[in-house]
């Protein structure tokens, strides 16, 4: 009697044991995490949609935080240039709408921030100036004529593909040359009885491009203050020289103009020198009140993200934008068809050849994928909101350019074959362009790994993109944690990923 009660209870304890264990699977199942994962790779895989994963070895804990919030992302994307419609304008119209579906449509990059020059850069054909006739103070001859064959009709074609639209921020290189105290395109310093006209030529600048149909959505005042070693179209200023121009003519005057909606960057140089120009800028109310934000560019080194830079210019403004407004391949012929190079450890910067022996250190060889995946995401996790890259497109020579100062874009054409090369690094651009929306907020996102680097922000729809780069040489195990679920996945050695999470 004894036993066989024994035997009863025994057999009821089996089945609310095999009952608790299913329901301890069943929680487990509701637990995951349903993710979508993308890829770009040196092994091949270009924004390749991956469903399959090896789970070996400990894995790299991701934890994503939603509730701690940062910057809110105003966008990503590549600059319009001279060089690159003129050479979309050598192409057969089956690979200029190829190219720009690429960076504009949903299916393609879906580019959301832009920028482009305001009269000649180094990416023209030519140096001109839309102020051609000297001591016009009233600008009265002021013309866009030279944009229009080119540069123009590439904007245009790119507006009308693109669904959600996009920002334009434009920056001149040099204010008109009779301007200046040496008269020339490169060099030289605004001179003071020309502030009142050179604020004019920004104020004529948007009513042109307003008349043919493109808004322009910032400006920056000058591109790279510091010059650029005198070697093509530039305007030194100091920080206060540029703070002061803004303060009592730029701003006043666009304002005055019913341009006061239109964004002001300040600086627009290397990292390096943000805290001097921050300190000028942001000094009191008066030297802010017309800066929207800061514009800043990667040249300083070609590995050093400088994170407590861009975290003090956040601490000064913290309302102000902060958006890296160029960053390239510098000094480089484009590789042709040679996915393998952007992966490799071989370009070379002009630091490399051109820094002081105190600053080498920070110019050491790089692989062009590495150095754009790593700074995009450093720069996300250092309250940067925006990131554009350089041309969009170029020649096998890596221009076309008045200067012959080489680059690389991320697509390349050999315009006299009419062929069209996606470079990797168009890909990892697409990584963040296409899956981090403008009004994404970037969120907590910590990794327990010192070789792997992510950052993760969520978007209008809800969704939360998280993009991880892995360099290593060995394929790793990812473990994403949010809100008490996981998702177990795997990313490729030298492989880029973005990861979507959908709202439930």
């Amino acid at each position: 009697m004894v036993n066989n009660k024994g035997k009863i209870v025994e057999s009821k304890f089996l089945i609310i044991a095999c009952i608790m264990a299913f329901s301890l699977h069943s929680c487990k199942v509701g637990d995951k995490l349903n993710v979508q994962v993308y890829e770009t790779s040196e092994r091949g895989n270009s924004l390749t949609k991956i469903n399959q994963f090896s789970n070996e070895g400990t894995p790299v804990v991701i934890s994503i935080n939603p509730e701690e919030k940062f910057q809110t992302i105003t966008g990503f994307g590549g600059s319009f240039t001279e060089s690159s419609a003129y050479l979309l304008n050598r192409l057969s119209k089956e690979n200029r709408k190829k190219i720009l579906d690429a960076y504009f449509s949903e299916s393609g990059a879906n580019y959301s921030l832009t920028r482009t020059h305001i009269a000649s850069c180094d990416f023209s054909l030519s140096n001109y100036t839309y102020a051609k006739v000297e001591n016009d103070m009233t600008l009265k001859h002021f013309t866009i004529e030279d944009d229009k064959s080119d540069l123009i009709p590439m904007i245009l074609e790119a507006k009308a593909i693109s669904k959600e639209g996009f920002k334009i921020i434009a920056s001149p290189w040099s204010c008109p040359p009779w301007m200046k105290d040496n008269k020339k395109y490169v060099g030289g310093k605004l001179l003071p009885e020309f502030n009142d006209a050179f604020a004019l030529y920004f104020s004529k600048y948007l009513n042109a491009y307003k008349k043919e149909g493109i808004d322009i959505w910032g400006l920056t005042v000058i591109n790279e203050p510091h010059g650029n070693g005198n070697n093509w179209e530039s305007t030194l200023f100091s920080p206060k020289e540029m703070t002061d121009f803004v303060m009592n003519h730029m701003g006043p005057k666009l304002e005055k103009d019913g341009w006061g909606n239109v964004k002001i960057f300040g600086y627009d140089q290397n990292r390096a020198g943000i805290k001097e120009w921050a300190n000028e800028m942001y000094k009191d109310e008066n030297t802010s009140k017309y800066f929207d934000g800061m514009a800043i560019h990667w040249y300083e080194s070609t590995y050093e993200v400088f994170p407590e830079d861009l975290q003090y210019a956040h601490q000064k403004a913290p309302n102000k934008y902060l958006i890296e407004t160029e960053g390239c391949v510098d000094s480089e012929i484009p590789h042709w068809q040679d996915d393998a190079w952007y992966w490799k450890k071989e370009a070379t910067d002009w630091g490399w050849d051109w820094a002081s022996e105190k600053e080498k250190y920070l110019h050491p060889k790089y692989a062009p994928v590495n150095r754009y995946a790593n700074d995009i995401i450093g720069c996300i996790n250092n309250r940067v909101d925006g990131w554009i890259d350089w041309n969009m497109v170029l020649d096998r020579q890596g221009g076309p350019n008045w200067f012959k100062n080489w680059c690389v874009a991320p697509v390349i054409v050999d315009d006299k074959n009419d062929e069209v090369y996606l470079t990797p690094l168009y890909y990892v651009m697409a990584h963040f362009s296409k899956f981090m929306r403008p009004g994404a907020v970037k969120i907590g996102c910590e990794i327990n790994s010192k070789e792997l680097v992510s950052t993760a922000v969520q978007n209008p729809d809800g969704s939360i993109a998280i993009a991880v780069f892995n360099p290593t040489e060995s394929k790793q195990t990812i473990d994403i944690k949010l809100n008490n679920k996981n998702a177990l996945i795997s990313i490729d050695a030298k492989a880029l990923q973005t990861i979507i999470i959908k709202p439930n």
